[in-house]
């Protein structure tokens, strides 16, 4: 780009020119970008800081904590907690929500976050980010309770990602497209790289666990099977496969070029309808895609339909180019 913008520049556009969001929304943005710098600068530092390998502790899931998660959980909380934008904050990595403490003035808004998704891949150096979901508290009633967190995803005011890789890149929706920023450390400041960001609708490149084919459901079996026959097969072309571990990166991916990201539902723990979580990673990621033209379902619905029942609820999870994702769906429905 011939001149350098800002993501405070965009912002303010975006509020005073477009009028897409009011200043507090502008603010809880900035903040959360800077919080995410300070997660980046933890990140980067890497053994030379002291903060790889386990914390000893699991999280609500039941998952073993890293340091890193830890570190990012508390950088977020105190970034976020005394602006008077807030209303409260759940994590990935607390069992409750955490209100605003009465000595900061309460906002409006409810901010959601995976403080460090693809944490198992800390230690070994490859891409991982924080996700963030905003919603607005609803009106009629005093104080903030879990229940208000309870929306679907097409209430989401803002939401997206930041990815600590080769770049610290910013992904951001407010409901009017998807743009990345790139960190200029010299700088200090996110600046704007990437605007109107666009999935193809069709894509050669599929991302899944495929050490977890014999536990799949029939439909995403059989599209696999399909993506796999390649140029001989029912497809009549040959897909690449990519699988990062990390949520982040590969939607990351999915944005830049194109592609198709499957979690789904599978037998080991039936109980359950899929291992991402929808309030911190599914909502968000979900919307940012639909925002750039891909498509985000459950298998049998839009995720951003889906109404939640618990702040830590699962949810399987297929999302990216729309046509391949409609597929997938269509096969799951039957038709």
């Amino acid at each position: 780009m011939s001149q350098k913008i800002s993501l405070t520049r965009y912002l303010v556009e975006q509020q005073r020119v477009d009028g897409l969001i009011p200043a507090q929304l502008r603010l809880l943005i900035e903040v959360v970008a800077r919080a995410c710098k300070g997660i980046s600068q933890a990140v980067n530092k890497g053994a030379l800081g002291g903060v790889l390998g386990s914390a000893e502790s699991e999280n609500v899931q039941g998952e073993m904590q890293k340091k890193l998660d830890i570190i990012a959980n508390e950088v977020l909380i105190e970034a976020n907690e005394w602006g008077g934008h807030l209303a409260a904050m759940a994590s990935e990595e607390m069992e409750g929500i955490y209100v605003v403490p009465n000595r900061y003035p309460q906002g409006e808004y409810l901010l959601l976050f995976d403080p460090l998704d693809g944490s198992s891949n800390i230690d070994v150096n490859v891409s991982i980010g924080t996700i963030f979901s905003v919603l607005k508290k609803p009106e009629g009633h005093p104080g903030v309770t879990e229940q208000d967190f309870l929306q679907p995803g097409h209430r989401q005011v803002a939401a997206g990602y930041c990815i600590y890789g080769p770049q610290t890149t910013l992904v951001l929706t407010v409901g009017d497209g998807v743009a990345m920023f790139t960190l200029d450390r010299e700088q200090g400041s996110f600046v704007l790289t990437q605007e109107n960001v666009q999935i193809p609708e069709d894509t050669k490149e599929f991302a899944i666990n495929m050490s977890n084919m014999r536990h799949w459901d029939a439909p995403v079996r059989r599209y696999i099977d399909e993506c796999l026959a390649g140029k001989e097969g029912p497809r009549g072309k040959d897909f690449n496969m990519r699988w990062v571990a990390s949520m982040v990166a590969d939607v990351h991916r999915i944005l830049t070029r194109g592609g198709i990201f499957l979690y789904p539902w599978d037998k080991r723990e039936p109980e359950k309808p899929g291992k991402l979580r929808l309030m911190y990673e599914a909502n968000p990621m979900g919307w940012l895609v639909e925002q750039a033209g891909g498509a985000a379902t459950n298998g049998m619905q839009r995720i951003l339909d889906v109404q939640p029942q618990k702040l830590h609820e699962r949810v399987s999870v297929i999302l990216g180019s729309r046509n391949e994702v409609e597929r997938v769906t269509g096969y799951h429905k039957g038709t």
